[in-house]
């Protein structure tokens, strides 16, 4: 009879096996991953993110991260007494506003991650949409930690979902994956039910049907963007689920909700 230990390291070994095929599959690709959520406020989740981005680039994988952080800045807007108002899940910026996003993403957050990911051995660089022509870097093996921030042809703030910029970012780099992390399962059907593959035309009928509303319409708009120029696959995952990107990547069965253009 095999021990209790025996079992658990003979139980790891199985799991290695099964992402074995996946990590042949997607060596060399490119993984665009929107971070947000509670994974980015619980701290074991947040360590956990930042351990797995660090290992997507030591078995051969290129992660960009696009990290969001709404809860971070509905809580300094909430401190400064200013309103925010969102219409279908996206949040209307104002110049007072703005102020408070260019904070909290472009400085705060932005350099938490990139430290918490060179804390596990990764090479990360924070990035921000208005860094002039920072898409034509060249190779260095660092990993991109992009907050969502651009400018327009005036030279102005703008603040753009991150969901939004994670997509065409997906898109510029012909990515493989295209992941957004969110605080749900993913996207379910009208029964409340976890649905884990949608084509296209699944997304547009349960979208006329009225079964994805308010904070996943940007979501899944952005996934069929993505697709539709090219990207490989776009995944919908819970990140308050420790280790959600290996598990989606990485396993048979996944986690989430993926979106395929047909």
């Amino acid at each position: 009879m095999l021990g209790r230990a025996m079992r658990e390291l003979i139980e790891k070994a199985n799991v290695l096996h099964e992402a074995l095929p996946y990590i042949r599959r997607f060596h060399g690709k490119t993984f665009v991953i929107k971070y947000g959520g509670h994974a980015m406020i619980e701290p074991h989740l947040r360590d956990g993110f930042a351990r797995d981005v660090a290992l997507l680039k030591y078995v051969g994988i290129n992660p960009v991260v696009v990290h969001g952080g709404g809860p971070q800045i509905d809580q300094m807007l909430a401190a400064m007494g200013v309103v925010s108002e969102r219409i279908e899940g996206l949040r209307v910026t104002d110049d007072r506003t703005m102020e408070v996003v260019e904070m909290v993403l472009g400085g705060k957050l932005n350099q938490e991650i990139v430290s918490l990911v060179c804390q596990h051995g990764g090479r990360a660089v924070g990035l921000s949409g208005k860094d002039d022509g920072f898409m034509r870097g060249v190779k260095g093996g660092f990993i991109p930690v992009i907050a969502p921030i651009v400018v327009d042809d005036k030279g102005d703030s703008l603040n753009v979902n991150a969901d939004t910029v994670a997509g065409a970012v997906a898109a510029a780099l012909s990515a493989e994956k295209l992941v957004l992390m969110t605080d749900i399962e993913g996207v379910k059907d009208r029964d409340k039910k976890l649905v884990s593959h949608l084509t296209a035309a699944d997304v547009s009928r349960m979208r006329a049907e009225g079964v994805i509303e308010g904070g996943m319409i940007p979501k899944v708009q952005c996934a069929l963007d993505a697709v539709a120029s090219g990207v490989g696959k776009a995944h919908i995952i819970d990140g308050r689920v420790e280790h959600a990107v290996l598990l989606e990547i990485f396993t048979d069965r996944g986690i989430g909700t993926e979106i395929v253009a047909a």
